[in-house]
């Protein structure tokens, strides 16, 4: 009897706190939704303040990129200076914005350094919108539920952006997609974004899942039944809010088959979706010759990319060792491993120390390159055998793709865009070599070592014309046939 009492005395308590909660709710709705009214009106008062007249009399669009990172030397900074220049061709009254967060250098050195790295060249200015808040977007912050910090973080410093300068056209080209209802709904903006790769993806679901460690799930994690379900739940509501803040942008562009399957999956929008290769400077590795390998005293293998842990160089340290564990000393002394990429920040540069140690606790003769002018770049490419590429569900693989012009044998990891879309069949002739494992990299190298000459230079040849397809001009034309819905 008493619990039945203790039951009635709790359903009555809910029903008293009922109507004070609603009230309370719908206050707070009506108070929220009247301060975003408020900030969409001042954000459309501060446009309208700063809007330009070009020659002809007419309000100049605004076009603005939002790249924290501009300044890095990375395949997605290759797709901003070419999508800039695309767009000035055609739009050639239209003022262009970058949003970034390089203070520590001037606009004109950001320019040169496009120049240097990337050999583009804008044909008109680029106004920078420096950004102070960029750490908030550092996964450094985030020790812990680093994907959740990054995003709302990405939400502060896409706020100070939009406060900065209200576009008419906004495109986020390096993956923030939180910023995209805040540009669309309060800025008043049509928006768009090129995606590289996913925040989070139905792979990392599945990493989770079956309890595999990878560099963004510790064992720590992938040994615990408990923290691993959590995860998996941390990651289906994140991946929940992932896909309504990408299904936002009016325009999607993904640069790969793999990334355009993940985005369909989570963000449901394949009416306004579409795969835009990523431009890969293919005409400048052309006056390379293929026929230069016998004068070679040696073989290197070349690895290009940014020194970030998906990239997984300690894989690419341990696949050279275990090479060089099948050869004679004399066989060693003919082959070398270099490490070619580009450092964003401290972090970057510390990982390449640790890389600098492992080589050296192995014993593994491994020559690092950071920062590097494109001339040099373009220069160990052309003496180079094999170009390496190691990680796990690449995006696309643009350093792939250069290898391969260049007229290295590429030898890239067997999932994403290397695997689906670059390192295919060509006219049914072999263009490279795929591999997933310490083992399975150094049997690929050997192999490809091994390999009579006439048979390397048939796989470089066919390689070579495989990549016309990834073309800046390609790029280009079908970037701006895409992004033509945005300036309608």
């Amino acid at each position: 009897m008493a619990g039945v009492l203790c039951v009635c005395g709790l359903m009555r308590l809910l029903a008293s706190l009922f109507m004070p909660a609603l009230i309370a709710s719908i206050t707070a709705t009506l108070l929220l939704g009247i301060l975003l009214c408020c900030l969409r009106l001042w954000i459309a008062q501060k446009k309208k303040s700063a809007v330009q007249l070009g020659s002809d009399g007419q309000a100049q669009k605004v076009v603005a990129f939002f790249h924290p990172y501009c300044n890095a030397g990375g395949g997605g900074e290759r797709v901003l200076w070419c999508a800039l220049r695309a767009l000035q061709k055609r739009y050639k009254n239209a003022v262009y914005v970058v949003y970034t967060g390089d203070k520590d250098v001037s606009g004109e050195q950001i320019l040169n350094g496009a120049v240097g790295r990337f050999n583009i060249k804008l044909s008109y200015p680029v106004k920078f919108i420096f950004l102070e808040k960029r750490n908030f977007v550092e996964d450094r912050f985030y020790p812990h539920f680093t994907l959740l910090g990054q995003s709302l973080g990405s939400i502060v410093l896409g706020w100070e952006a939009l406060t900065k300068c209200v576009p008419d056209i906004y495109i986020d080209s390096m993956g923030y997609a939180f910023t995209l209802p805040l540009f669309k709904y309060l800025g008043g903006c049509r928006v768009g974004c090129y995606v590289h790769y996913p925040t989070i993806s139905t792979d990392m679901l599945s990493v989770v899942r079956d309890h595999h460690a990878r560099f963004n799930n510790s064992s720590v994690i992938s040994n615990n039944p408990v923290l691993s379900r959590l995860k998996l739940i941390y990651y289906y509501l994140f991946a929940w809010i992932y896909g309504w803040v990408g299904s936002c942008s009016d325009l999607v562009m993904v640069n790969s088959t793999w990334t355009f399957n993940h985005i369909l999956d989570i963000w449901k929008c394949s009416e306004h979706t579409s795969i835009v290769y990523p431009p890969c400077d293919v005409q400048t590795f052309l006056d390379i010759s293929l026929e230069v390998e016998q004068e070679k005293k040696g073989h290197s293998i070349v690895s290009i990319g940014q020194f970030r842990p998906e990239k997984d160089h300690p894989l690419q340290i341990r696949a050279f060792n275990a090479l060089l564990a099948k050869k004679t000393q004399e066989e060693r002394a003919n082959l070398k491993l270099l490490l070619i990429g580009g450092c964003r920040n401290k972090e970057d540069e510390l990982r390449v120390e640790e890389l600098k140690k492992l080589s050296k606790d192995l014993e593994v003769p491994v020559e690092f390159k950071v920062n590097i002018h494109f001339d040099e770049l373009k220069k160990r490419l052309s003496e180079a055998t094999i170009g390496l590429h190691t990680m796990w569900n690449e995006h696309f693989g643009i350093g792939v793709v250069e290898c391969m012009a260049a007229g290295t044998i590429i030898l890239a990891h067997n999932s994403g865009g290397p695997k689906l879309d670059i390192v295919v069949p060509y006219e049914g002739q072999q263009t490279g070599f795929l591999a997933d494992s310490v083992d399975t990299y150094a049997s690929a190298m050997e192999h490809i070592l091994c390999l009579p000459e006439h048979k390397r230079l048939q796989i470089r040849r066919d390689a070579r014309q495989s990549v016309s397809r990834f073309s800046d001009q390609e790029f280009e034309a079908n970037f701006l046939s895409a992004t033509d819905l945005l300036f309608k």
